[in-house]
Parts: C-alpha cells; sequence; structure tokens
C-alpha cells in the first residue's frame, strides 16, 4: 500500500496537481508514521523529507516551477496569509485521510531559495502507549507508580524536544484519569484529545499564557493539573501553590537530566526549600531507534564496550538487573544489530522507545537541595540510592535486544 502511495505522489508532480500532491503526501506521511513533514527549497529543486524514528529521511523532490503553487495551498488550508513571504507563520489545518482524522501544524518561514514549510502532524486516531510500551520498566516503573499515586506533588518530566515527554504525561494522565477526580489541562497545543479531561490551549496573542490559565484553573476545583510547560517563574511559581495547596501537578521543563532540573528551578528564582516540600520526582527522557526485529543480529562486544558497559552496569543493583533481563544475558553480554532488510527499508531500526531516569526526591537529595548542592552531587547521591541513569537504562535496553548500544550514546551524548 505505502509503495502504491508513493507511486501516486510521484505521479502527481509529473502532472503538476498541487492538490493531489498534497493530499498524497499526507497520506504517506501518516503510512510512514512520520512525525513531521520538511518541504525545503533549494537552489534547483524542491525537496519533501519526512521525519521517521526522530530521522529526517527524503522521499521525493519536485521542481521549483511548482513550490508557489504548493506553499499557497498549504496557506489557505491553515488559515495564512497567502502574499506575506518576508515572516514566519504558524497555522493549523483539521483533515481526513483514509486512516482517520488529523490535526496538522503548519509553519512557514522566509529562506534564499523561497518559503519553507514544516508540518507537524497529530494523528488523533494514535493509541497512547502504555508504561511498558513507552519503555518504563523495573523500578522505573515502580517509583513512578508510588509518584502518581502521591494525591499532593509535582511530577516533572524533563528532556529535549521531541523526546517524548508530552506522550509520556498524557500516559501518566490516562492511569489517572478516573471518575472520582477532576482533571484540568492547560497545553500548547493540544496534542490528543482524552474523555475525562478537561483540556484547554494557551493562546498567547490573548494574553491567555500558561501562568493565567494555570491560576485560572486553580478556580476550577481541580484534583490533578497538567500544565504543559513551566517556561517562567509565575508559572513555577503557581505549580508550587498548587502542590502545596493540596494538589497533584504534571508538567515538562527544558534540561538535561533530572537532577539538573532541581538547579534549574533555584535559576529561575524558585526557593530550595519549597521545591523539596513540593516535588516528588523527576523523569528525564530521551527516544532511541529500537532495533528491527526483522533483520536483528547478536554480535560479541569489544573489550574497551564490555568494560565500558560493566562500569556503567556496575551502578545498578542485581535485583534490577535479574529483574529485566534473563541471567544469561548478564553473564554472557551480547549487543545486538539491524543489518538492514525491506521492513526497516535498509535502517536497521523500526519504531522507537524511551530511555529514562527517574529521581526521587528522597530525604538524603532533599537534604541537598537544601543544601544547594550542585546537580553533579545530587544525581551521584540518587543513583547511589537506587536510580537507574539515562545510560544505565539505554545498556540494559540494548542488551536486552531493544536498541542498539550507538542508539543510546547517540542520544545521551556524553551522560
Amino acid at each position: 500500500m505505502e509503495n502504491s502511495i508513493l507511486e501516486e505522489l510521484k505521479g502527481s508532480v509529473a502532472r503538476g496537481d498541487v492538490s493531489r500532491f498534497i493530499a498524497m503526501m499526507f497520506e504517506f506521511a501518516v503510512s510512514k508514521q512520520a512525525s513531521d513533514i520538511h518541504i525545503e527549497p533549494l537552489s534547483t529543486v524542491v525537496i519533501v523529507r519526512l521525519r521517521m524514528d526522530g530521522i529526517l529521511q527524503k522521499i521525493l523532490e519536485y521542481p521549483l516551477t511548482m513550490h508557489s503553487g504548493v506553499v499557497s495551498k498549504l496557506k489557505i488550508m491553515s488559515n495564512l496569509k497567502i502574499d506575506e513571504q518576508r515572516i514566519p507563520q504558524d497555522g493549523r489545518i483539521n483533515m481526513r485521510v483514509k486512516s482517520g482524522e488529523l490535526d496538522l501544524r503548519i509553519s512557514s518561514y522566509p529562506t534564499i531559495n523561497g518559503e519553507k514549510i514544516v508540518i507537524r502532524i497529530l494523528d488523533k486516531n494514535k493509541k497512547l502507549p502504555s508504561l511498558e510500551e513507552l519503555g518504563i520498566e523495573g523500578s522505573n516503573k515502580e517509583v513512578l507508580l508510588q509518584a502518581l499515586n502521591n494525591p499532593i506533588g509535582i511530577l516533572l518530566t524533563t528532556g529535549p524536544t521531541g523526546s517524548g515527554k508530552t506522550t509520556t504525561l498524557y500516559t501518566c494522565l490516562q492511569r489517572l484519569n478516573k471518575e472520582g477526580v477532576n482533571i484540568v489541562t492547560i497545553e500548547d497545543p493540544i496534542e490528543m484529545k482524552l474523555d475525562g479531561l478537561n483540556q484547554s490551549q494557551v493562546m498567547p496573542q490573548i494574553g491567555y499564557t500558561f501562568a493565567s490559565g494555570f491560576r485560572s484553573i486553580l478556580r476550577q476545583d481541580p484534583d490533578i493539573i497538567m500544565v504543559g510547560e513551566i517556561r517562567d517563574q509565575e508559572t513555577l511559581d503557581v505549580a508550587i501553590e498548587a502542590a502545596l495547596t493540596g494538589h497533584l501537578v504534571l508538567s515538562t521543563l527544558h534540561t538535561n537530566s533530572a537532577a539538573q532540573t532541581i538547579t534549574r528551578m533555584i535559576d529561575m528564582g524558585e526557593k530550595s526549600f519549597l521545591i523539596g516540600a513540593t516535588v516528588n520526582a523527576i523523569i528525564a527522557q530521551r527516544l532511541v531507534r529500537k532495533v528491527c526485529p526483522y533483520c536483528k543480529k547478536p554480535y560479541t562486544p569489544t573489550v574497551e564496550m564490555f568494560e565500558e558497559i560493566k562500569k556503567t552496569l556496575s551502578d545498578v543493583s542485581k535485583k534490577e538487573l535479574y529483574a529485566r533481563l534473563p541471567e544469561d544475558m548478564i553473564t554472557h553480554v551480547q549487543l545486538y544489530k539491524g543489518e538492514g532488510c525491506e521492513k526497516c527499508e535498509g535502517t536497521g531500526y523500526k519504531g522507537r522507545i524511551g530511555l529514562y531516569e527517574i529521581l526521587v526526591l528522597d530525604k538524603d537529595t532533599k537534604r541537598m537541595v537544601l543544601e544547594n548542592k550542585p546537580a553533579d552531587d545530587i544525581e551521584k547521591v540518587a543513583i547511589r540510592n537506587g536510580m537507574i541513569s539515562l545510560k544505565a537504562d539505554g545498556i540494559i535496553k540494548a542488551i536486552g535486544g531493544k536498541t542498539t548500544i550507538e542508539e543510546v550514546y547517540r542520544v545521551i551524548k556524553g551522560k
């Protein structure tokens, strides 16, 4: 089916049929489970790339003479100004394709070769994954469930853009979504509509921001509040206030590790004793590509790699290792790689899974927060008390054949 859609897509380019090209482009992107479409004008041609499993891949190109028609059509569909090509614009399209309903976020950006278009695809029919499907396993799952069972406090997710933070929050909210609780969210954008939640989207152009919306939520008699992102001290202050007055707050921050989230909050102006009193847990995460199950092959790591693995896993308890890996995988370490096949289009990867570290603020880490200790010191104590680092979680998944060691090191970048 994918090949037939691609052939129809190429045929629409040959005919110069802009409307059919756009329709087939969306169909093909959804069939490939792409998260974004990039339409990029170069000096002689326009290329179309899809972000699949976090990596951009070129699918086709079309002549520059067709580009103005494509841009104009997309602008009309998303209610953007057709005659404005000097400044970036953002819009939105709701449309239906064969697979179901799509919510598309359109961003235009002026370049020297013409306007570049990036389209974020939010598939409304996409099934929300479970904690296990996300990659939250072993003690990580245990401590996260404990944090979710706490009716008050703050649970934060952190990581770079595109690391799956919002999906993790949605999965948590799905577990909390029961008849007896009032869950209210403020998001930018609403990436998935969930029955039972009161979801709202910010509109900064009219002054409806995360901070102002958050204060309004507190007058809605909420039990659980989800704020899409804590971007400033005002929003952070309201989150602290909400937790202190008996609410469970879920949100995201942009930092590189769980421990660095604490120092980031202090840098934003929050008092350390309030952080220690309200934050239940902090999740740091990354997304890695999964090894293709159809062409996956084991291999023995080099001596240097084995020593690196051994050093990293020395911080992980035997109980954790044996809970997550069969004994023979621990005693005879092998790694895996995909050789490349038709199913994975020669990449050796198919799908993605998360790497997680979850910092629980216990009495030791709370004391360090109060003493304003550096993030590295807090992280060391947390690992000593049982936290699984991103690197360790990734290596355990690599030994278990879920990803490759190269993917782990690609996303953790020296951690």
